[in-house]
């Protein structure tokens, strides 16, 4: 009986571990990995140089166009990028003017080593100063404590913000905390965070925070002294060797796993772009960051279109773009493709005073909507299924091990009859023959 026990158990035990080792993979973090330049294979696209940093992509804000990609679905460690989602949910949910009483919570993350501002429990700050120590000095106990105002603890910010997430099209991001301390199941891509920086540079006042090159703290009711702060982007910083004038701002990001991380945005010729770079040293970033903005603006011009824009390369003729005619809320939405499949914006057909209105049942409008919805999800966003097919991966191999172990209890207790019936015919039979004797 021991022997089967011991089978049953070694195998569940066998199975739960495998299970555990495909959770983990779901979610798995290939550092070190090389990966060509997608854009580069586009036929006619402007060849763009390789980055130091292991994943990166250039985005143009108002279409949402990728000009350069590296990688840019692949899994990496935000770390300190991670507050722009932070700033953008205080940003949506708060008031500026509201004030925050520091409470525990934020001494968890005053870390030796990492980024903080020594906040006291009690200690009372407005929020638009917690935004400020938040995108420049990089400070964690004030993410930390920005999360508990907005949502009531860490753990309920964090499904907010993976929340927003998926709202902006991220796929292949998770979030467990608002500062971006190191967690494994604390990941994003390149191409997940210029969506979420996107977002954020459509507020005022993230614009205003991000580009703060230096600012006070003045005595508060915990702190007699005035604190003086200074921005961690060297982009941004005038006297500093690599200084980008069209810059406006970003966020930094550093930790030993993630090593250097940098979102950074850029404004020229009436086009603004958004640089991510991911895991390389902090000038290589910074570096990376410099070449990508003069690729984009060197290479690719943002033209009109009706009712929108589209960004292309330099002495593109627009005839030759390939154009999808999508029927949303009673207007037609075009889709503008370079090359068939690369999508380079959008705009709205515009109605000839000839055509006569079409009458659509609630039925087909349902249907055309659903449509819609499902071309623009695939149009604007580069699909890497890969962490979802690792998750359904999971469930099916969950699935099999339940399956085999109830086969194994079977097998036991079918084992277990067949002994009691030798049992039962053997005792039968010796009192039989104690019987006659």
């Amino acid at each position: 009986m021991r022997k089967w026990y011991k089978k049953a158990g070694c195998l569940l035990l066998a199975c739960l571990l495998l299970c555990q080792n495909v959770v983990i993979f779901a979610a798995e973090i290939h550092n070190g990995t090389v990966y060509p330049i997608e854009t580069n294979a586009i036929s006619g696209w402007p060849q763009g140089q390789d980055t130091y940093a292991e994943t990166a992509v250039l985005m143009e804000a108002e279409t949402g166009a990728v000009l350069y990609a590296k990688g840019m679905n692949e899994l990496r460690y935000p770390a300190s990028i991670t507050k722009i989602m932070t700033a953008l949910l205080a940003i949506e949910n708060c008031s500026i003017d509201e004030q925050v009483t520091f409470t525990e919570e934020c001494l968890a993350d005053q870390v030796a080593g990492s980024g903080n501002a020594g906040m006291q429990v009690g200690e009372i700050l407005s929020m638009k100063q917690c935004l400020l120590l938040l995108m420049i000095q990089s400070a964690n106990d004030v993410a930390t404590q920005i999360a508990v105002h907005v949502a009531g603890s860490v753990s309920n910010f964090a499904e907010m913000m993976n929340q927003r997430a998926q709202e902006l099209g991220c796929v292949n991001t998770h979030f467990v905390n608002a500062s971006g301390m190191p967690d494994e199941n604390h990941y994003t891509t390149a191409y997940d965070m210029a969506l979420i920086f996107r977002e954020a540079i459509k507020s005022d006042v993230f614009r205003e925070i991000i580009s703060t090159i230096t600012f006070t703290i003045e005595p508060t009711n915990m702190n007699p002294e005035t604190r003086s702060y200074g921005t961690h982007h060297i982009l941004m910083i005038p006297s500093a060797q690599m200084f980008y004038e069209e810059c406006f701002g970003g966020k930094t990001g550093n930790t030993n796993a993630s090593r250097h991380t940098l979102v950074s945005g850029a404004e020229k010729n009436g086009m603004t772009l958004i640089a991510v770079a991911l895991r390389a040293d902090e000038g290589e970033v910074c570096l990376d960051h410099i070449q990508m903005f003069d690729y984009g603006y060197n290479n690719f011009e943002i033209l009109q279109v009706p009712g929108g824009c589209v960004v292309v390369p330099k002495g593109t003729d627009l005839s030759t773009l390939k154009v999808v005619d999508t029927e949303v809320d009673g207007k037609t939405e075009q889709t503008y493709y370079y090359q068939n499949d690369v999508y380079v914006g959008k705009g709205v057909k515009e109605k000839s005073e000839e055509e006569s209105p079409v009458e659509i049942t609630p039925e087909i409008a349902d249907d055309n909507q659903k449509i819609s919805s499902v071309q623009d999800e695939t149009q604007l966003m580069p699909q890497d299924e890969g962490v979802l097919t690792d998750i359904f991966r999971t469930i099916i191999y969950i699935l099999v091990g339940l399956i085999i172990l109830t086969l194994v209890i079977a097998v036991y207790s079918s084992h277990k009859k067949k002994k009691r019936r030798r049992r039962y015919k053997k005792h039968g039979k010796g009192s039989k023959s104690r019987r006659s004797s």
